[in-house]
């Protein structure tokens, strides 16, 4: 009977393009969150150094006054 089972899945055409097809949807989604992911990591960085440039300043000013 499993042999029956197995053998009627994995002959279905059907289940077979749609993994297929889900597959490649699946695969374009993870480029465009990889593609998000190294944008806001850009973004992050620098907002990170424009702080980091403030706090600089921001310590220089006090050390003159």
């Amino acid at each position: 009977m499993a042999k029956a089972l197995i053998g009627y899945l994995s002959n279905d055409r059907r289940s077979t393009d749609r993994l297929a097809a889900d597959n490649a949807r699946l695969r374009a989604r993870i480029g465009e969150l990889e593609s998000l992911v190294l944008k806001l990591q850009e973004q992050n960085d620098a907002l990170v150094s424009e702080r980091a440039e403030q706090l600089l300043e921001l310590d220089a000013q006090m050390q003159l006054a």
